[in-house]
C-alpha cells in the first residue's frame, strides 16, 4: 500500500549561498496532522517565491525509494525531507505518475502538474548539509527522476502514515519523468506537452515556447 511516509515542513533562515540571501529548503518531519491550503502547507515556508510555491507548485513530493538510491550513490543514509519535499512516499513509483494524475491524501486531493528542476541552491543546500554536491545538478537531471509538483484540488488535511489512492490516471503517457526530461535534456519532447489539459502553466509556457520557434 502507498503510503506518506513522512510530511516535512520548514521556516524561512539565513543563507549567504541562497539566491534570495535565505532558504526554508531545511524541511523537517512532523507528526500532527497539517492542513494543506491551496497554496501548499500551511506551516511551510516557501522563502523564494519566484521559483517555489505558488499553486502549481504547492505540494513537492519524493520517493523515499529515490532517497535510498541517492544515498548508496553518495555512501551515506538520507534522511526524509532532505531533498527539501513536502512528502516523503513509500510504495509508489512517483515518477512514473502522469501528469494530471490525481492522489487522494488525507481529506485531500491532489493532482500532478509539474516537475522540480534542481537550481544552484539545491546545490549549495546538499554542499552545507555535508553531502558531495560535485555536479550535483548535472547529476540530479541526468538521474532523471526529479518527484512531481502537485496543485491543490481539495483542501484539507494529510499526515505521515496516510494512505495515497490514486483516484484518476489521465488517457495519455506523459510520465513525471518524461516531462523532466523535456524541460531539460530533451526538448524535441516539448511538443508532446500541449495536448495534455492539466499541465503546469510554467511547463507549458515552455512547450509553447518551443513550438512557436522549431
Amino acid at each position: 500500500m502507498p503510503v506518506v511516509r513522512s510530511v516535512n515542513v520548514g521556516r524561512s533562515q539565513p543563507a549567504e549561498w541562497a539566491e534570495v540571501g535565505a532558504t526554508s529548503m531545511e524541511k523537517l518531519p512532523v507528526a500532527e496532522p497539517v492542513t494543506v491550503g491551496a497554496e501548499g502547507i500551511v506551516t511551510d515556508s516557501q522563502t523564494d517565491r519566484r521559483h517555489h510555491g505558488g499553486r502549481e507548485q504547492a505540494v513537492y513530493v519524493f520517493a523515499r525509494e529515490d532517497l535510498d538510491l541517492w544515498g548508496s550513490r553518495l555512501g551515506v543514509t538520507l534522511r526524509d525531507g532532505q531533498f527539501a519535499e513536502n512528502l516523503t512516499t513509500e510504495g509508489i513509483d512517483v515518477n512514473a505518475a502522469l501528469v494530471g494524475e490525481q492522489w487522494r491524501i488525507g481529506t485531500v486531493l491532489l493532482e500532478v502538474c509539474s516537475v522540480r528542476t534542481p537550481c544552484n541552491d539545491f546545490k549549495n543546500w546538499m554542499g552545507v548539509s555535508g553531502y558531495d554536491n560535485a555536479r550535483w545538478v548535472k547529476r540530479f537531471t541526468a538521474e532523471g527522476r526529479p518527484g512531481p509538483y502537485l496543485r491543490v484540488l481539495e483542501e484539507g488535511q494529510i499526515q505521515a502514515g496516510d494512505e495515497i489512492v490514486v483516484v484518476h490516471r489521465p488517457d495519455h503517457d506523459i510520465t513525471v519523468s518524461t516531462l523532466f526530461k523535456a524541460l531539460t535534456t530533451d526538448r524535441s519532447l516539448l511538443p508532446s506537452l500541449l495536448g495534455i489539459e492539466r499541465l503546469g502553466d510554467k511547463p507549458r509556457a515552455v512547450a509553447e515556447k518551443y513550438a512557436a520557434t522549431h
